[in-house]
């Protein structure tokens, strides 16, 4: 699984529960994204999730997806994260809820496609941060919540999420040098070439979401920009 994760460089984050037509859905699959990441923080169902899984599915792009609701995960998909947000304000949003997961569906689950994401949410005002309670953190400590997703818990994945705004880029690259296994995920305020090339040049992959549904021309643009920063600057 690690190996699906590794070349992704840009990924478009679709919400079931927001509109988005046939042609802009086409235009989003045909970029030359990496993959397409199907979640949300909120109104995500079992319903909404098939629908947009069977519109993505006409494409040969990779699809995952990014377990928020339990009774939204649909079978299909190539991959499924598992959120694990780490300064969240409540064990629940930690592990509570995958334990009951597995309590419930345990025999259904299968454990060779999902893998875990270790968030850390940074924006206090994203829906994510409310919803989880999640603690506000300094720069040294985001990087020790990192240290311990990445050498403690060994997780594949730390995920910075500032969703909404565009966060501080020194500390996400600060971030990316401690990590020694993890790859790093960015996600928030990137809304055009120029944000992305930034966000591209400090961190592993880069989440782009709210931009298709504000700006879709700009937001296709994010797609060459990220892949033309070749590598992660130290």
């Amino acid at each position: 699984m690690k190996q699906m994760i590794a070349s992704w460089r840009h990924v478009f984050k679709l919400d079931p529960d927001r509109e988005l037509d046939d042609q802009a859905l086409e235009a989003v699959c045909l970029s030359g994204t990496d993959a397409i990441m199907i979640g949300g923080s909120s109104g995500v169902t079992y319903d909404n999730t098939v629908e947009l899984l069977a519109r993505v599915r006409r494409f040969e792009v990779p699809c995952v997806l990014e377990v928020s609701e339990l009774t939204a995960v649909v079978p299909g998909f190539d991959l499924y994260l598992i959120p694990m947000v780490l300064n969240a304000g409540h064990p629940d949003w930690i592990i509570g809820q995958q334990a009951r997961a597995v309590e419930q569906y345990g025999y259904l689950i299968p454990w060779d496609q999902l893998m875990p994401e270790g968030y850390i949410v940074l924006n206090p005002e994203a829906t994510v941060a409310r919803l989880t309670g999640a603690t506000l953190l300094g720069s040294s400590e985001a990087r020790a919540y990192a240290q311990v997703a990445d050498r403690l818990l060994q997780l594949p994945i730390v995920y910075l999420e500032y969703s909404g705004q565009l966060g501080d880029l020194e500390l996400v690259r600060d971030v990316r040098r401690t990590l020694e296994q993890s790859r790093l995920f960015y996600g928030g305020g990137i809304i055009d070439s120029q944000t992305a090339r930034r966000a591209a040049a400090v961190a592993d992959t880069v989440i782009v979401g709210n931009a298709i549904y504000n700006d879709l021309e700009r937001a296709l643009d994010t797609v060459t920009a990220v892949h033309n920063v070749k590598t992660v600057q130290a």
